[in-house]
């Protein structure tokens, strides 16, 4: 937001530069982006909306060059009736609305603002629109306190209720958009229908025109996670919205309503009622909280004195009251929600004693680390995962209610109150993580993109840890000598199925992980839908394994044998399969024959398609035999190649030839 620095100074004597005054602010936790023409340029976190206004910054100056800040006291020069006897304000649902104050004027001018007022809503970055609608944009950024201005002559028995809708309610708001409420939403009503949408925009048919003569003035405080999830749901965002959705003051709408009664009478005359209309059913005062002299110290790192810890409390607006043993209690100021535990008030103390100020060295520790059962073997999957030239990252949990059911059939968690739509929900699959990694990768001119991530996805019922493994340029064979590579680390007996049981592996070009015969992963070339769907222009290759089950049989005990003294001998045999066959039915088939002396059992190369054979492929595949004591004899070599040989017959596989050599 744009902070013009003239108004500032209007709260707060400041012997600074407007550029010292940023790097001050900035060094306190406020930061500001620039300075230009006498306009700071402030990117106010989510978390401060009481530091969102002109009054907010100059509170902070004023405890930042330790000056007195003058009090906003409007002179609201009341007449003629009592604003009760004119208009009223009911409060139906005071769960969602704590306060609703009003000030009522009557016999106004529309017409332009002042030159001056003009000058500073523009500085600051708003359009001028007309005297009464300009003072509640002027307010907004003086005190940050959003208002609505109402045509009283247009609501229905003079009468202001806030409720909740009912569900089919109709508003047409000032934006010229018909809206369609539920019961979810919260409303500004009159005795008859919808006038506003709380905290977010008020209606076309009541609001502020030319022929405006009486105004009802609102200034309320709104619940934000309601307001938050209203504007979400018809997409707007407001200044007002941006506000209440943070929190606003509740225990500055009375001064926020008469400061633009002032104002008001002062660029559009009128008459400002007695009284003003301040409904707040159910007052709740702020908790004390304790702060201890040893904590400060302790969190700090430095003693600071009692003198100077009270001064910037009191200047923030604390009361303060002196406990025994150095302590203090305290009582944060409405306006700072925020503040609501004992390490949030000894960052206030830091950061305007100044964090430049603390000395920077390693505060001294005796505790001990912790490990999570599975740190070794997670750590050693992180380990392998590197050494085969993955790069890890690390995603949020959360993602798209599309993008997850897309990648797994388990329900998704919603969050109650989501951010946004691409952070609804708890991740259910590895794989959006990684793969929204690959692609930042290669949109970036990386042309050669692996990553990893070890983490947990979230079910109903548990939290899996998983592993996803993904990249381009890749090849099916490489990723699965990489997956065998880490599931190598652990005991049990890894197979391989071409049933991938889902539809977002291309068909032909993926297989399921088995750990001693139950499920534990996936792996394969993305589908070509999928990857459109992403936006990857070539074949993406992606993993996703299970890791608790490997966890479960834990590490595999390492030992080593002595290099063998006797020779081994190959046997390299051709067989001619269909696209059905599998090289893992072979293996398990040659296994089962329980040789002794066969070292291994691998493919020398792919398959390749026969010429004169459409539909078959011949298949290249090599037994290595030796024996740690003796020899191997030519005739135990082929008694041991006839046994595969009728393996291979009893799966009717066709043989196309053999080779042998000896090493």
């Amino acid at each position: 937001m744009k902070i013009v620095t003239s108004w500032v100074r209007e709260f707060v004597e400041i012997p600074a530069t407007d550029q010292e005054l940023a790097e001050r602010l900035t060094l306190c936790g406020l930061a500001i982006d620039g300075v230009e023409d006498g306009v700071l340029e402030a990117d106010i976190g989510t978390n401060r909306p009481d530091a969102m206004n002109h009054y907010g910054i100059a509170r902070e100056a004023s405890c930042l060059y330790d000056r007195d800040l003058r009090p906003i006291r409007p002179n609201v020069r009341e007449s003629g009736k009592a604003a009760s006897d004119v208009a009223s304000v009911e409060i139906a649902d005071p769960d969602l609305c704590t306060r609703y104050s009003a000030r009522v004027i009557m016999g106004v001018k529309i017409g332009p603002s002042p030159a001056w007022m003009v000058d500073r809503l523009e500085a600051a970055g708003h359009r001028s629109i007309n005297n009464v609608a300009d003072v509640t944009n002027y307010v907004l950024l003086e005190l940050g306190q959003p208002l609505h201005s109402f045509d009283l002559d247009k609501l229905a028995d003079r009468k202001i209720i806030v409720r909740r809708a009912r569900a089919g309610e109709t508003l047409e708001t000032l934006d010229g958009v018909d809206r369609k409420f539920t019961a979810d939403h919260l409303i500004i009503a009159d005795a008859d229908k919808p006038v506003g949408i709380a905290g977010v925009m008020g209606g076309e048919e009541s609001g502020i025109g030319n022929s405006t003569v009486n105004v009802l003035l609102e200034s309320a405080w709104f619940e934000p996670k309601s307001i938050r999830k209203t504007a979400r749901y018809f997409g707007m965002h407001t200044d007002a919205s941006h506000r209440f959705e943070r929190g606003t003051d509740v225990g500055g709408t009375a001064l926020a309503a008469d400061r633009a009664a002032e104002l008001i009478q002062q660029v559009a005359g009128g008459e400002i009622l007695r009284g003003l209309i301040d409904t707040y059913p159910n007052p709740q005062p702020r908790p004390a909280i304790e702060l201890r002299r040893k904590e400060l110290d302790r969190i700090i790192g430095v003693q600071i004195t009692a003198a100077e810890v009270l001064r910037i409390l009191r200047r923030l607006g604390f009361r303060v009251d002196e406990l025994a043993y150095g302590n203090w209690k305290l009582f944060p100021p409405t306006w700072r929600l925020d503040i609501s535990r004992e390490i949030d008030i000894i960052e206030e103390v830091a950061r305007h004693y100044g964090f430049e100020r603390l000395p920077d060295h390693l505060a001294s520790w005796a505790g001990t680390i912790h490990r999570t059962p599975n740190a070794k073997m997670e750590q050693a999957v992180r380990d392998t995962a590197r050494a085969l030239g993955y790069d890890e990252t690390i995603s949020i949990s959360l993602g798209p209610e599309t993008r997850m059911r897309r990648f797994s059939s388990a329900e998704p968690l919603a969050l109650a109150n989501p951010l946004s739509a691409e952070s609804a929900v708890l991740r259910t699959s590895p794989l959006p993580g990684v793969l929204d990694a690959v692609l930042w990768n290669l949109n970036r001119g990386e042309k050669d993109s692996h990553v990893f991530e070890v983490g947990k996805i979230y079910l109903h019922d548990n939290e899996p840890a998983t592993l996803a493994l993904a990249g381009v340029p890749g090849e099916f064979a490489h990723l699965k000598g990489d997956i065998e590579t880490v599931l190598d680390l652990f005991s049990g007996s890894v197979s391989f199925d071409k049933e991938v049981g889902v539809d977002y592996f291309h068909p032909g070009r993926s297989a399921r992980v088995s750990l001693d015969g139950s499920p534990i992963g996936r792996f394969g070339e993305l589908h070509p839908g999928v990857a459109a769907e992403y936006g990857f222009r070539h074949p993406v290759l992606a993993a996703e394994l299970f890791l608790d089950p490997l966890y479960a049989r834990g590490l595999r005990v390492m030992r080593h044998e002595d290099l063998p003294r006797f020779p081994s001998v190959e046997r390299d045999i051709t067989v001619v399969i269909t696209p059905e066959k599998t090289f893992q039915e072979m293996k398990d088939a040659v296994m089962a024959l329980k040789v002794p002396e066969l070292r291994s059992f691998t493919v020398v190369g792919p398959p390749y398609p026969i010429e004169d054979a459409p539909g078959l492929y011949a298949l290249t595949v090599r037994a290595t035999f030796q024996s740690g004591t003796r020899t191997l004899a030519d005739s135990e070599v082929n008694d041991f190649t006839k046994d595969i040989l009728n393996s291979f017959l009893a799966l009717e596989l066709r043989l196309r030839g053999s080779s042998d050599s000896d090493e």
